[in-house]
């Protein structure tokens, strides 16, 4: 058999016949038949990703009895409903036919009220506990959701005006619901009086007297904001109690409060569901698998009061994921129980419905631990996470070196996406859209490509970038206000007065506010005449308003956790709408692709078999006492040392030791292939390679680069003029490059062009060895960032935890055991446990304290191994070290600089650090601190300049 040329084997017209399976290894195989109604769950939080199948077994009988009844010609239907299928099932009737799943879709829900009762007979829907029915159609983005929801309301109100008397199977009184005031705008084509309504669009009433009698119903689109309790004003002199259900129904549905048993349609249903009794959720965890629970819970409840006034005869739900949180730990989600029909991502793209989603399978850098690429799942590798979830992180901060390396390669595939798409006429540019995890990062990348960070020149333009700011978004979806920020409303003004739209035009967004100038260009990006026309970066911290439609965002970087499949799903689907819907000679769509790193849409692997778990170790409880509040011991949580520096700047040079470049660290080409669910298409491997783009490295350019980066993270503190400090700048990055002291093994990565690649993408490890030995005299004063949220760390602040590692009781310290992960440590104890030269000390497990230090271009953690509280008054951080490399001597160094700031700072008493290499050096130690003279407190002098300066510093 011929393997197709693109994962699309299916007509979007009609029911699909073949479907995409896992071979063995990483073929794919092409199955006759259509595929069993299922869904997979990927656990991303493991490293093979564990995978199960779920059949909907319930689903699967639904399709049966539903063809089965359709081929007996829908008997119990009412006349009314004959003539609609009739009419829609008749590809003459308009200019495109619909799509089979929007057919399957509004049949199986009249099959579900109208078919006669053998053709139900043992279908039993879950429910989902409430007073009222729910009935709900499973389809992916991009099937056609809107046009389902026009088709129930034209069968529901035809047929409610001929049948008056059936009031509880059809309703002319239509309540929908939207998720945000994005969506419920573009919700307003289902109003029927509306000009550009999607009945006439789509023709689909079967007659103009049909058409005529649709305009009698009674539509409210709203989103669920609406359903919030009213709050009182806190500075009413008449306090009127809580609004009755009355009073709610009246102000909620208007003109739709006078009638009864009203149908409703919920738009991304998934937002909508009781909180089950047992769920344990935090609110970090709701935020990272996208989870709004006051949402779902005053969605329901608020539809459990109309139904107590105007009684909701029944609810249509539809969604593409339609899942809540069970609350328990061995799944993320529950599935819907009352899903009558799907239609998923992996049938969307094999009938083409939506662009195929291709994830990297493998670059030409070392994998990580799982034996995949690190872009495929960025956010977990611990440069990045770590990183990106820095406190006090300012948006001049370098972003971590993989990520950047991440957009280098994208922004070369958007690149030639975008040389493309100019050549073939398109008037909007392809999209680069990054979903991060913290409005932090988001303006850290915002930074990076308009400060001219990144990589590709194209990439510059701020008037052509946008950064979603999540608050404002949230206020504007509600209609509300948010604070005032100069900075950002300017931005967006930027935006608009390069987008190339009228004067005029550009008059009416002068007098808007920044919420509604906001949701009009995200609400906008790629559509011609618009203010988002020209946008060709979006960075947002949420995923978009759902229903957010932009069909040109062609490439998708994922900066944030991906605890589940249906994340990755949701993310991936703001990029699944397609531009083009030309077919080829067999009636199917031709492909079109979006191209994703960091979002980990899994790839298949076997789980194999393996043996019985074993029985779980014995659990060890590990507290802080307070009855030991005695041994107590502080310090300061500091998340930043600022360093400031005079305005000549040198480097000793013989202190500067080579710098190494491993090329096996730094992924310089990478091949993205298509994916469907679990599988990936190897055979349409498509390759970005930046060995192709030798025009774009250059030796100056790379030394402009490392300046300027050298220059961002100084100017701060640079008290000199900003010309004259980047020009000392390129002089130390020239003189460095020069010097020899750039490493780089191996023959094959010796060629120029290679060579001049790896030094670009590893700028940052330069820049950060290069300031790193530059003159100590230059340091005026070391300044503490503080954590403002605990500023001050304490052992008595230590959680409880658990663990099923070998412990070791204590008697010196406020915590109640030392946990042994290695022997050395062990022996530590013990050594402190007996010192008379010891007053207290504790583990640094689970405590919070911890350095920042720089390296390979990333921000990390660094944890010492003890806090030791010494007779003599001093505070020593002491680490075990059996081993040294360069990435230890860069934590010694930022814990030295620690050091000396905190005791420049004052306030703490006096600390020192040390390292033990072998375990005999400890006593050797602790001798050595706790001999030595604590200096007596000095009140600080006043330099010069007329600033407070330690007194250390001060002049003679």
């Amino acid at each position: 058999m011929t393997v197709p040329k693109s994962l699309i084997i299916n007509s979007p017209y009609q029911e699909p016949t073949r479907h995409w399976q896992q071979g063995s290894g990483t073929a794919l195989s092409l199955i006759e038949g259509r595929r069993p109604a299922a869904y997979e769950v990927f656990d991303t939080r493991t490293p093979n990703n564990t995978k199960r199948t779920e059949e909907l077994k319930l689903v699967n009988r639904i399709r049966q009895r539903v063809q089965e009844w359709r081929e007996a010609d829908y008997p119990g239907i009412t006349q009314v409903t004959r003539s609609l299928l009739e009419h829609w099932r008749d590809n003459q009737a308009r200019t495109l036919p619909f799509y089979f799943c929007q057919i399957e879709a509004i049949e199986t829900l009249i099959w579900w009220v109208e078919a006669t009762a053998e053709f139900r007979q043992g279908i039993f829907l879950e429910g989902d506990g409430g007073p009222w029915e729910r009935v709900c159609s499973k389809m992916a983005t991009g099937s056609g959701k809107t046009t389902v929801m026009a088709m129930v309301i034209t069968w529901q109100v035809l047929n409610a005006l001929a049948y008056p008397k059936r009031n509880k199977d059809f309703s002319k009184a239509v309540f929908i619901v939207a998720p945000g005031l994005t969506v419920r705008e573009r919700l307003q084509v289902l109003m029927p009086g509306n000009p550009a309504n999607v009945y006439d669009e789509f023709n689909l009433c079967p007659s103009e007297a049909l058409r005529q009698r649709l305009n009698r119903a009674e539509v409210l689109v709203e989103n669920w904001h609406t359903l919030m309790p009213l709050k009182q004003g806190e500075r009413s002199v008449v306090k009127k109690g809580p609004e009755s259900d009355e009073a709610f129904t009246r102000r909620v549905l208007g003109k739709l409060a006078a009638h009864r048993d009203i149908i409703v349609i919920n738009d991304e249903a998934h937002h909508a569901y009781r909180k089950p009794a047992d769920i344990k959720i935090s609110r970090k965890e709701a935020e990272e698998r996208g989870i709004d629970l006051e949402e779902a819970t005053r969605w329901i409840e608020g539809l459990d009061r109309l139904h107590k006034t105007r009684r909701i005869s029944r609810c249509f739900d539809l969604s593409a994921t339609p899942f809540a949180p069970t609350g328990k730990t061995n799944t993320d989600e529950g599935l819907f129980g009352w899903i009558v029909s799907d239609f998923g991502l992996n049938d969307a793209i094999e009938g083409g419905l939506v662009k195929t989603p291709r994830v990297v399978v493998r670059d030409s850098a070392l994998p990580n631990a799982a034996l995949r690429s690190k872009l495929y799942h960025l956010y977990r590798e611990a440069e990045v996470s770590e990183d990106l979830n820095r406190k006090a992180a300012k948006a001049e901060d370098p972003l971590p070196k993989l990520v950047q390396d991440a957009y280098t390669l994208l922004g070369a595939d958007w690149r030639e996406a975008a040389r493309q798409w100019e050549e073939s006429g398109h008037t909007s540019p392809p999209v680069l859209l990054t979903v991060c995890n913290r409005t932090e990062t988001a303006a850290r990348i915002e930074r990076y490509f308009t400060s001219g960070d990144a990589f590709w020149p194209e990439l510059h333009a701020p008037e052509k970038t946008l950064r979603v700011d999540s608050k404002v978004l949230e206020k504007a979806e509600i209609g509300a206000a948010s604070a005032a920020d100069k900075d950002y409303e300017a931005r967006l003004k930027q935006i608009v007065d390069a987008s190339g739209l009228p004067e005029d035009r550009k008059e009416a967004f002068a007098a808007m506010k920044k919420e509604d100038i906001l949701r009009s260009i995200v609400d906008n990006v790629g559509k011609r005449g618009t203010a988002g026309q020209r946008l060709q970066n979006v960075i947002s911290v949420a995923m978009l308003s759902e229903g957010w439609d932009a069909k040109n965002v062609t490439h998708i970087m994922g900066l944030r956790a991906f605890t589940s499949q249906l994340l990755c799903e949701q993310v991936i689907g703001r990029g699944l709408r397609r531009v083009s819907y030309e077919t080829d000679e067999n009636g199917l769509f031709l492909p079109e692709y979006v191209n994703v790193f960091g979002v980990p849409l899994s790839i298949f692997q076997d789980d194999g078999e393996g043996s019985t778990p074993p029985p779980p170790k014995p659990i060890n409880q590990i507290e802080s006492l307070p009855e030991r509040n005695s041994l107590e011991i502080r310090w300061p949580n500091v998340l930043r040392v600022d360093t400031v520096v005079r305005p000549t700047l040198a480097v000793r040079w013989d202190e500067v030791q080579p710098l190494v470049l491993k090329p096996e660290e730094t992924p310089i080409s990478a091949e993205i292939a298509p994916a469907l669910g679990g599988a990936t298409d190897w055979s349409k491997v498509h390759v970005i390679d930046l060995e192709l783009l030798p025009e774009q490295f250059r030796l100056q350019r790379l030394i402009f680069l490392a300046a300027r980066k050298a220059h961002d993270q100084i100017k701060d503190s640079f008290r000199g003029g900003r010309e004259y400090l980047v020009y000392q700048m390129i002089r130390l990055v020239e003189e460095f490059i020069a010097s020899g002291r750039l490493v780089i093994p191996g023959l094959f990565h010796q060629e120029p062009l290679r060579k001049k690649i790896l030094l670009t993408l590893n700028v940052d490890r330069i820049v950060e060895h290069l300031l790193r030995h530059v003159y100590e005299q230059n340091a005026e004063k070391l300044e503490l960032i503080f954590d403002e949220d605990m500023p001050i760390g304490s052992t008595r602040a230590m959680r409880t935890w658990y663990t099923t590692k070998p412990i070791v009781p204590t008697v010196k310290s406020q915590i109640s055991h030392v946990v042994g992960d290695s022997t050395w440590e062990g022996y530590a104890a013990n050594v402190f446990e007996t010192s008379k030269a010891v007053l207290s000390y504790v583990k640094n497990d689970h405590l919070g304290f911890q350095i920042h230090y720089l390296w390979g271009g990333s921000r990390r953690r660094f944890l010492p191994d003890f806090l030791i509280r010494l007779a003599n008054g001093r505070t020593l951080v002491l680490e075990i070290k059996g081993v040294d490399d360069d990435q230890n001597r860069a934590k010694r160094a930022a814990l030295a600089t620690w050091v000396e700031g905190v005791n420049q700072k004052g306030g703490f008493g006096t600390w020192a650090h040390a390292v033990a290499f072998e375990p005999s050096e400890i006593h050797d130690l602790l001798a050595q601190h706790a001999t030595a003279e604590t200096p007596a407190a000095v009140p600080p002098c006043e330099s010069p300049s007329g600033r407070a300066e330690p007194a250390q510093r001060c002049p003679p």
